[in-house]
């Protein structure tokens, strides 16, 4: 996920234990998207929003919303629910008393603080998805809109189970079964699609497209709960807490939906097993790979209404083997940079393909103007239907070697605007490594 949050121009002063004193800019300027289109559209809060979005991504998006507000919703197309990704929605607390919410993802002064933690499941927060992160979604969005779509962004509690979060997404659904609706569904969306479109009432829905799904997983979430992740190492940075590995353990080993993303045994590691996994280094909970399990065996089949975008031609993991001390992960350009395309595009659905990076593919123009054709037709032109890459070079990199990676620590508060700036730019960007032909034997 690339620039999770932006809102980071402002000075703020360290909290205190008080709710008043709790609230920080992230909760203030933590917003839904009709509001943001407004501003856009009048111009208000500009400072604040090019401060998010970045100054020449705002005036692409005044474009953009001006483009919208005149093209009238035509009532014979689908209704659009644009489903994001895991990280793709803001989590926090709900405040009462004319206060913001408690953004606690993603918030650096929230990180800093240790609070991430309340993210653990088990910890049993009042956590609720409080929108989704506009600066991922709000060009589709907008793009779809100026198609002539109706458009409604679906935030939702991205940690857990994905059975449950289709069954959540069903119920919405079902909800709108008054008319045609369609789903747009970028990453772990796409499974949560799944699950919800083999739900009965949901026959109304009359097409999904997936952006980037890790059908047959991905080797992402494991990275993620090996500690060795760049988003958790990252993060691990801003937390004066915690290390990256004990992030992994206490914070993100806690969310099922990590679990249900890994590679299935079908790939060639049973990484359901513990006994699979390296003896040193952050630990899975076994409870968890149980229910991942479950979920890979009971995964609904390829839905006729599937169609799939698959990103191509980035450096991917797309293997792993595992040592004593840690996983060796495979690179190759097979994939998005997060999602292997033998996953995003799996046997049975009608697939194109794009060179667009995995966190990218909500916001590509190219991207949108195909998922507006198949939205529209089933099928596009925009995209080659068939990727028959023949590329052989390759490189590895170990769980010990990402470890080094990234191990300082930040200060937020002491850090310039354009600092914060180019922290929450490079959040998720991997290593970059020289992939080389390996010799024949």
């Amino acid at each position: 996920m690339k620039r999770a949050s932006r809102w980071h121009n402002r000075s703020a002063v360290p909290r205190s234990s008080t709710v008043a004193d709790h609230v920080t800019p992230y909760d203030r300027l933590c917003r839904d998207d009709a509001e943001v289109e407004r501003q856009l559209r009048c111009g208000a809060e500009r400072e604040a929003l090019e401060a998010y979005f970045g100054a020449g991504e705002y005036r692409e998006l005044t474009q953009l919303a001006a483009a919208a507000a005149r093209r009238p919703v035509d009532e014979s197309l689908p209704h659009v629910f644009l489903v994001p990704g895991i990280l793709g929605s803001q989590l926090g607390v709900r405040r009462g008393a004319g206060l913001p919410d408690d953004v606690l993802w993603l918030d650096p002064l929230d990180i800093q603080r240790g609070r991430l933690a309340l993210l653990d499941p088990p910890a049993r927060a009042p956590i609720v998805p409080l929108g989704t992160v506009l600066y991922s979604h709000l060009k589709l969005k907008l793009r779809l809109r100026a198609a002539g779509f109706r458009v409604t962004l679906y935030d939702y509690d991205w940690r857990l189970d994905i059975v449950s979060l289709g069954e959540q997404l069903a119920a919405r659904l079902r909800a709108q079964a008054d008319a045609p609706v369609a789903l747009v569904a970028h990453s772990m969306g796409g499974l949560v699609s799944r699950v919800a479109l083999s739900r009965e009432g949901t026959e109304h829905v009359v097409r999904a497209v997936l952006l980037g799904a890790p059908h047959v997983g991905a080797f992402a979430p494991l990275q993620a709960l090996r500690g060795t992740y760049a988003v958790v190492r990252n993060i691990a940075r801003l937390d004066l807490q915690r290390t990256a590995d004990e992030l992994a353990e206490s914070v993100f080993g806690g969310f099922p939906s990590l679990y249900q993303m890994l590679p299935p045994p079908a790939v060639g590691l049973d990484l359901s097993d513990p006994q699979t996994w390296p003896t040193q280094g952050p630990a899975p909970r076994a409870p968890l790979l149980a229910l991942a399990r479950q979920f890979q065996r009971a995964l609904p089949p390829i839905d006729a209404r599937l169609v799939a975008i698959a990103g191509v031609g980035r450096e991917t993991v797309t293997a792993a083997t595992c040592a004593t001390e840690g996983f060796i992960y495979k690179v190759t350009r097979h994939g998005d940079g997060t999602v292997p395309a033998a996953s995003a595009a799996p046997p049975g659905a009608r697939a194109y393909y794009t060179r667009t990076a995995h966190s990218d593919l909500t916001r590509d123009a190219q991207v949108a103007a195909a998922v507006v054709e198949i939205l529209r037709t089933g099928i596009t032109s925009r995209l080659p239907s068939r990727w028959n890459s023949r590329a052989r070079a390759c490189a590895h990199i170990s769980d010990a070697e990402l470890a080094r990676l990234n191990a300082d620590k930040l200060d937020w508060a002491r850090l310039t605007p354009g600092e914060r700036q180019a922290f929450l730019d490079g959040l998720n960007e991997p290593p970059r490594l020289v992939l080389r032909v390996p010799e024949d034997p």
